[in-house]
């Protein structure tokens, strides 16, 4: 072989080569995402939401206690699966006080609120409408996605078994030997609020005259007392097995839990992006979070009822061992309206001092 046809042979092999050698891959370009956008759409789906989350890196939350309906691991769960940092504010803010921190020089990116004050100031929030979307009823979540229900609760009658059986309902409270509490002040308190019209069940219907009444009746007889001293306490559910799970003597819970037959009134807390949002990301991909399977359970592993439980079960994708542990209801639950809370209040707040103090 000649020089010549040596270096022939080497510039079509080395022309071969080139013409086979794969081209260099780029990498996959997420589609620009729309941080205020409604829906995961606005984000090419749920990787590019989690890169425009991750490119703002932080989260402002307010008004969630670490032992509230195990919120405290729900932020640990967020803040490590997805690297963000979440900054707290006041984890006892009512929900009145988490929407007038909006107007601060660092306001909360979401809120954690009663349905009325969320309807009340539903002009404040931006919409989005979660992927698990049409698992919540719609009674439960505006339909234009400003707000909407991730867990809640039944009112419920926590008691010291070493004191009293088993109360079969409100009415059998009002016996000789037992002390009765709400969780705090009516006229100020969400949670004694609902108890006060819990014990005013009847046939389903509510009536603020007749919880009053009852109540009434216990302070004449000197049974109305604090929740430390009581021997039953009227609260949510979810509240009263956290304080069951809390107690216990000799291996056996000194406190239990139980939902009067056919007296069963319900209330959900609901959540809202706040339209200002300064992570408005984050705040987005906390709400996908909050009504995920995962944050769900560990919603119900607070004793909460999540709001997709129902959808849930029918999946196969509820933690049943836990949701087992809740209080069993029997009948169909209550739900106040807003003008049925309204009215209600409106009552007490004339009358209640005056038969209570």
């Amino acid at each position: 072989m000649t020089k010549r046809t040596s270096v022939a042979v080497i510039l079509l092999l080395s022309a071969a080569a080139a013409c086979s050698a794969p081209a260099e891959e780029k990498p996959q370009q997420l589609p620009p995402a729309n941080v205020r956008a409604d829906g995961l759409s606005g984000f090419g789906g749920m990787d590019g939401l989690v890169a425009a989350a991750r490119k703002e890196g932080e989260l402002t939350v307010i008004g969630l206690p670490h032992t509230w309906v195990n919120y405290g691991h729900l932020i640990e769960r967020f803040s490590e699966e997805y690297g963000i940092k979440v900054t707290e504010l006041r984890p006892d803010a009512s929900s009145q006080q988490q929407i007038n921190a909006a107007t601060g020089k660092n306001p909360p990116d979401v809120f954690d609120l009663n349905l009325d004050v969320a309807v009340a100031n539903a002009e404040k929030f931006a919409p989005y409408k979660v992927s698990g979307w049409p698992d919540v009823p719609d009674e439960l979540k505006d339909g234009k996605g400003l707000w909407y229900a991730t867990y809640g609760g039944y009112m419920s009658i926590g008691y010291d078994p070493r004191k009293m059986p088993v109360p079969p309902s409100y009415a059998a409270l009002n016996r000789k030997g037992v002390t009765v509490a709400l969780p705090g002040d009516p006229l100020r308190t969400a949670s004694a609020f609902n108890g006060v019209m819990a014990t005013s069940l009847k046939r389903g219907k509510t009536d603020a005259a007749r919880g009053l009444a009852f109540f009434s009746g216990l302070k004449k007889a000197g049974a109305l007392t604090a929740p430390e001293q009581a021997t039953a306490v009227v609260d949510w559910d979810y509240l009263n097995m956290a304080r069951s799970a809390a107690t216990t003597q000799g291996g056996k819970p000194t406190w239990l839990v139980t939902i009067p037959r056919d007296e069963v009134l319900a209330s959900y807390y609901v959540q809202a992006i706040n339209k200002k949002a300064q992570h408005p990301a984050a705040a987005r991909l906390w709400e996908e979070f909050l009504l995920s399977d995962d944050g769900q359970n560990l919603f119900l592993n607070g004793y909460a009822r999540p709001v997709r439980m129902e959808a849930m079960e029918m999946r196969g994708t509820i933690d049943r061992v836990t949701a087992a542990k809740l209080p069993r209801a029997v009948g169909t639950p209550v739900y106040l309206t807003i003008p049925q809370q309204d009215e209600a209040k409106s009552y007490l707040q004339k009358y209640w001092s005056r038969q209570i103090g």
